[in-house]
Formats: C-alpha cells, sequence, structure tokens
C-alpha cells in the first residue's frame, strides 16, 4: 500500500499530553481527524491538526492519493530531548524542573477500496437448526417424569 508520512520534530510539549491528542485520532479518516482536532480544547491539537495536513499535502502532492480516501494508519509520540531547569526551594535546596519535548511521526495511508462486486455480496453463513420441540411432546416428556416421581 502507498503512504505518505509527515514528522514533527522539537515540539515543546510533553510526550504525555500530545498521547492523549494522538490516541483521539488514531485509525480515523483525514478529514474527521482534522475536525476533531479543530474542536479540541487540548494545546497540542493545534500542531498535530497542522502535522495531519502536512502529511495529507505530501500524500495528494507526492504520491497522487485521494485526500478523502486517506486515513491515519499510525501516529506515535516519542520523547525528544529534556531541558532541565532549576527551581529554588526552601532551606537553600534547589529542584529540577523537567522541560519536555516531543517528537511527533503520522503516517496515513488509502483506504482499501473492494471492488463493487465483492463488496455487494455478503459471505455465505450456514446456521446450524436447532431440534424443533412441540409444546404436545414437552408435556408428555413431562407427564412422564412427573410420574416416575410419584411411583
Amino acid at each position: 500500500m502507498e503512504s505518505a508520512k509527515a514528522t514533527l520534530r522539537f515540539l515543546k510539549i510533553a510526550p504525555r499530553k500530545v498521547r492523549l491528542v494522538a490516541d483521539m485520532i488514531r485509525g480515523e479518516n483525514v478529514e474527521t481527524a482534522i475536525s476533531q482536532l479543530t474542536h479540541s480544547s487540548k494545546i497540542a491539537a493545534r500542531p498535530v491538526r497542522k502535522l495531519i495536513e502536512s502529511a495529507a499535502a505530501n500524500a495528494v502532492h507526492n504520491e497522487k492519493m485521494q485526500r478523502d480516501a486517506l486515513i491515519v494508519q499510525t501516529i506515535t509520540v516519542d520523547d525528544g530531548p529534556t531541558a532541565k531547569r532549576s527551581m529554588p526551594r526552601a532551606h537553600g535546596r534547589a529542584t529540577v524542573i523537567r522541560k519536555r519535548t516531543s517528537h511527533v511521526n503520522v503516517i496515513l495511508m488509502e483506504k482499501p477500496t473492494l471492488p463493487k462486486e465483492e463488496a455487494a455480496t455478503p459471505p455465505e453463513v450456514k446456521k446450524a437448526k436447532a431440534p424443533v420441540k412441540t409444546v404436545a411432546s414437552a408435556k408428555k416428556a413431562q407427564a412422564k417424569s412427573t410420574s416416575k416421581k410419584h411411583a
């Protein structure tokens, strides 16, 4: 299958926060993903939306794919370098503040389309038939079992 990818490196948002947004759009159609990211209140939604749009543009321009048939095949969020800052604390101490960064990779692919003949005919399913019981035979069986108990 053809695929197109785009990479966003050194995003100054912690990977844990970006993964929340990435999980939201994984496996979605590109148009649906962009719509979800546009209306999301997460801070990482805007850079991820721009990355998806860039990957879609790569797919259309470089790979000659149809934009409306693209889906987000994979989106990974990896740790980038961590900048360390110190924060003064009580009694002359200092603690380390970690300014985390992220690397985000997106791979888009075209949704596999089946030919119309295969898509129109569902696969045949064989159903096993259960034995048919009638009310009369069930009453006779119940009568026999109750007569044996009384005897």
